[in-house]
């Protein structure tokens, strides 16, 4: 997801980013650049406010399930994924 503006912190890393921030795992002054882009861009601000819904629903629904060691690494390279078959559906790349 790309909104097509300059920002001092791309969409692509924001949206990279979007789990650890949730998390709160990432350093101050990355979240800092995180919250001003996400101040700036609405495609990334609904973007990360879904990341959010669906990390609080799983939370309620498995929060007493053990997690596969695994399974992040596999959702993460899924979503990256998907996120790039997003992109080239809005910038018509691989279109005949």
């Amino acid at each position: 997801m790309m909104c097509g503006k300059p920002h001092a912190t791309p969409c692509s890393e924001v949206l990279a980013k979007v789990y650890t921030y949730i998390d709160g795992e990432l350093a101050e002054s990355n979240c800092d650049e995180i919250r001003q882009h996400l101040d700036e861009c609405g495609p990334c601000l609904e973007e990360y406010g879904l990341e959010e819904a669906v990390k609080k629903l799983v939370a309620k629904h498995c929060g007493c399930d053990p997690v596969p060691g695994d399974l992040r690494e596999k959702v993460l390279h899924r979503l990256a994924a998907a996120q790039k078959e997003q992109e080239a559906r809005e910038t018509g790349v691989g279109e005949a």
